[in-house]
């Protein structure tokens, strides 16, 4: 679902699309949406993941061993404005969860800045970088955001998302 709250500046430039399982991903987005002034996009899976945390996991394991990219609810729509695009995932296995990856594969970004952003339970950004490299070889991939999932909730880490903006030349 795309949308705009109201805010200081708008920036018709830039998308944040991420995938959320629990929130926290989705509230690392919100704040950089908030702080550039981009457009929001949750990205959803066609048939949704089991409720059972435990489900998710070893269905997720098994999407990303096969390489399995799931159908999606909705596509973003007309990329053509959007010369940067942050994609936020929940680290799962090291890397992309499967949809944030199927939304890479599905649009074309080939000449546009592409910023990962990450949340964690276990470890860190790991091959996720590499992740969204591989799936947008023609893009300039920035340094990535990653946080710790349970402090998203944190004014911390939102301060910390304003200072990665600021010194990737997102915001001043």
């Amino acid at each position: 679902m795309l949308f705009t709250k109201k805010r200081k500046l708008q920036n018709p430039h830039i998308l944040v699309a991420y995938f959320s399982r629990s929130g926290n991903t989705r509230r690392i987005a919100k704040a950089i949406c908030w702080q550039t002034g981009g457009t929001l996009f949750e990205i959803q899976p066609r048939t949704p993941y089991p409720p059972s945390y435990e489900e998710t996991v070893a269905k997720a394991r098994e999407e990303i061993q096969r390489g399995y990219l799931p159908a999606l609810k909705e596509r973003a729509g007309g990329m053509k404005p959007y010369k940067t695009v942050f994609i936020g995932s929940p680290n799962w296995w090291g890397t992309l969860a499967p949809p944030a990856a199927a939304f890479l594969a599905e649009h074309g970004l080939a000449g546009r800045i592409v910023v990962p952003f990450c949340t964690y339970g276990g470890s860190g950004i790991e091959e996720l970088c590499g992740t969204v490299a591989r799936l947008c070889p023609q893009a300039r991939v920035l340094s990535a955001f990653e946080a710790y999932g349970p402090k998203a909730k944190t004014g911390a880490v939102k301060r910390q998302t304003g200072k990665w903006l600021r010194r990737i030349g997102m915001i001043r």
